[in-house]
């Protein structure tokens, strides 16, 4: 999309910054390029997951094992939803399902090594594209996305990156 596909669309307060519309205009474009992003990088992979699947590996793999309940919670759906995802996933052999040795009342579930490499591969597919596309900007508008984007996570409440986790952190 060039530049010209935005004009008449920006709209300021009195102020002269921004107005919240012509965020969420911007944020709902750029939304549909990410989106884009993460679809051809899941279709791609040798397992057909889909992109619910893929958050719900994504959380796995940066959580470590948790148990139903604290899966569904972090994937903002309910339980019955988060089980019906995991039976999916188990029929692929990408989650395992284990006894909590702490509380034997407690299932775990856990990342096999091969949704491990899914989530990888996926992940450096999409770091590739993004990549491609990050460079294609001009330096100066794109040194302040950084900033702007931290922010609006922060704000969402989604967690950043770990230190020394660039991998697989920002996956989904």
């Amino acid at each position: 999309m060039t530049g010209t596909a935005w004009v008449g669309l920006e709209t300021r307060s009195a102020s002269g910054s921004a107005d919240v519309e012509e965020f969420v205009t911007a944020l709902l474009t750029a939304s549909r390029v990410l989106v884009g992003v993460s679809a051809r990088s899941l279709a791609e992979i040798e397992d057909a997951v889909t992109l619910p699947q893929f958050r719900a590996l994504v959380v796995l793999d940066g959580y470590g094992e948790v148990n139903l309940h604290r899966l569904a919670e972090l994937l903002s759906v309910n339980s019955s939803t988060a089980m019906r995802m995991i039976d999916r996933l188990l029929a692929a052999e990408l989650v395992t399902r284990a006894e909590n040795p702490a509380n034997r009342r407690e299932v775990l579930l856990g990342l096999t090594a091969r949704g491990s490499r899914v989530v990888g591969e996926a992940t450096n597919r999409r770091r590739a594209e993004i990549t491609r596309i990050v460079n294609a900007m001009p330096t100066g508008p794109r040194d302040g996305l950084i900033e702007a984007l931290r922010t609006f996570a922060d704000a969402a409440g989604e967690p950043g990156p770990k230190p020394g986790d660039t991998v697989t952190a920002a996956a989904w």
